[in-house]
């Protein structure tokens, strides 16, 4: 069953996120602008399934290919695989991948690494973040080395199950104890811009209507 939650998280926006937990009192919870959207259109938030691995160029194909799909039948639905590989020299999603993820019910994947088979990605319509493409894949090359463990991507740690809201403007993490809070807080804002909106494209001066709602 679909968390109700991230229904109502894709009907927010990530600034208004941000700016609710910049209020809260939270910090590094914003990815580095290298994490990109492959689909700038899609939003993609649900909590995250956390892996960690290490280049392993003395592994032989058979190794990193068991340890691969391991690694996808591992990746609970409803959940957005959400990788620190350790590397940009290997693409981290592909076809087939993309393709058991989906079928799954996994919401997405965010990496902090590469991407490849992105024709097929957009045909099939799995929301990916990633830092950029190349042909390359993880064959005698990579291991896993960890899921369900925290890592960092730049300065934000991300721990198993704390949840991810990303758009065209970038992505959050938002620790999964807090994320009843920043929904509802985040809604709220929400509503209290669009009051400021229409009163400033009704004539009001906008430090005015700042002073009356505390936002802009």
């Amino acid at each position: 069953m679909t968390d109700a939650r991230i229904d109502v998280l894709q009907g927010c926006y990530t600034s208004v996120i941000h700016d609710v937990m910049r209020a809260m009192g939270l910090r590094n919870f914003t990815l580095p602008p290298r994490i990109t959207p492959l689909q700038p259109e899609m939003r993609l938030c649900g909590p995250a399934f956390t892996i960690e691995g290490r280049m392993a160029e003395d592994a032989d194909a058979h190794e990193t290919l068991l340890a691969w799909t391991g690694l996808l039948s591992k990746c609970p639905r409803g959940h957005i695989w959400t990788a620190q590989p350790n590397t940009h020299s290997v693409a981290q999603m592909g076809e087939l991948s993309a393709e058991t993820l989906y079928a799954k019910g996994v919401l997405g994947c965010v990496l902090d690494g590469a991407l490849r088979d992105s024709p097929f990605i957009l045909r099939l319509g799995l929301p990916c973040w990633r830092t950029h493409h190349t042909p390359k894949d993880i064959v005698a090359q990579w291991l896993p080395t960890a899921t369900d463990v925290d890592i960092h991507i730049g300065d934000v740690m991300i721990r198993a199950g704390d949840w991810l809201h990303g758009d065209s403007d970038g992505m959050v993490r938002i620790p999964v104890e807090r994320l009843d809070e920043v929904i509802e807080k985040a809604t709220d804002a929400m509503q209290t811009e669009n009051k400021v909106r229409t009163a400033i494209v009704g004539g009001m001066d906008p430090q005015e209507a700042y002073l009356k709602w505390g936002k802009f």
